[in-house]
């Protein structure tokens, strides 16, 4: 529903229930599949691109605190519901993945345009804005991480500087079988040497190059290294107390 004023140099504001205005009627022009699912979101049709298995289509959410979900309909049946962007552009085989800002697109008039050249990105770009955790440059900043692989021992490290890295270590933290060929990123095996304790030290926080851990790169959880998608007890409560 828009609410206009009738002058065509206006412009109209898009509502969803309750009164509170997401997007202006400009913002969303000739977007299809666009719905007001409630209070809080918009839904709006979306899709990912694999150049093996073709377009698989989905509906986006888009929430007021800065959430995007994403329900996939690849096939009929399809069970994947409440993806994370990232998720839903791996699920889709796209071959170039970690890039779903520009991978995922919504049809605007006819023409896919990536989500990254839309306004329905406002919310999620605001969210991070208001994260606490910021390096000099305002960035969100996370130390690196390792995960211990469950054949070799060996330790292998994960950069957390983007939301499909942090993701990756997410899941590799909490997989009980994590083995080095699981590796998001880096193809790697077994055989492969472990990094050496004394380069180990080296974090990236932004504060000391040798940081054992500060308010500059320790993160206790924020919209990028948690996740509305997990089912685990940390993304769980985390979800639970931001939206409280």
């Amino acid at each position: 529903m828009a609410n206009g004023t009738g002058d065509s140099d206006s412009v109209a504001v898009v509502h969803v229930e309750g009164d509170s205005a997401m997007f202006t009627e400009q913002e969303v022009k000739e977007m299809c599949g666009l719905k007001f699912g409630g209070v809080d979101h918009v839904a709006v049709t979306c899709g990912c691109t694999s150049y093996c298995y073709g377009d698989a289509v989905g509906t986006l959410k888009v929430f007021l605190n800065g959430d995007l979900q994403i329900t996939c309909d690849c096939t009929p049946g399809c069970p994947e519901d409440k993806l994370s962007p990232a998720a839903f552009e791996k699920h889709s085989g796209r071959e170039t993945a970690r890039k779903w800002k520009n991978n995922i697109w919504v049809i605007v008039d006819g023409e896919k345009v990536p989500l990254s050249k839309t306004a329905l990105l406002k919310y999620y770009n605001r969210a991070l804005t208001k994260t606490p955790n910021k390096s000099q440059n305002g960035r969100v900043c996370h130390r690196d991480e390792f995960v211990r692989c469950t054949k070799c021992s060996k330790l292998r490290r994960f950069h957390l500087r983007t939301e499909e890295e942090c993701r990756a270590y997410h899941d590799a933290f909490i997989d009980d079988d994590w083995k080095c060929y699981k590796m998001p990123f880096d193809k790697i095996t077994c055989d492969d040497e472990e990094e050496r304790g004394s380069r180990r030290v080296y974090r990236g926080c932004v504060r000391s190059t040798t940081c054992k851990g500060c308010t500059s790169c320790v993160c206790f959880g924020c919209g990028i290294c948690r996740f509305t998608d997990c089912c685990c007890q940390t993304c769980i409560d985390f979800t639970r107390n931001s939206k409280a």
